[in-house]
């Protein structure tokens, strides 16, 4: 069960809580009647143990056991910083 986690990449958007970092995860979904392209989005919770990240830092999140009533997700690794 350990191998089967998610993982997401996506960009923080807030970070103003202690210990926690909220992640928007963008996908492209296709339309089912136009067959446009739709950038859909997700926002997820995720636990930042240090507090090392900032707004805008693209970010690696992993699935993992229930942290909080709505964390579930914590921080892998800091892809990219904000510039």
């Amino acid at each position: 069960m350990r191998n089967l986690r998610k993982e997401r990449i996506g960009v923080v958007t807030s970070s103003k809580m202690d210990k926690s970092i909220v992640v928007a995860v963008e996908r492209r979904e296709k339309h089912p009647l136009y067959g446009k392209f739709v950038k859909k989005t997700s926002k997820f919770t995720a636990h930042d143990e240090k507090n090392d990240c900032n707004e805008g830092d693209t970010v690696k999140i992993m699935e993992t056991r229930p942290i909080s009533k709505n964390k579930c997700w914590r921080l892998v690794e800091i892809l990219e910083r904000a510039k």
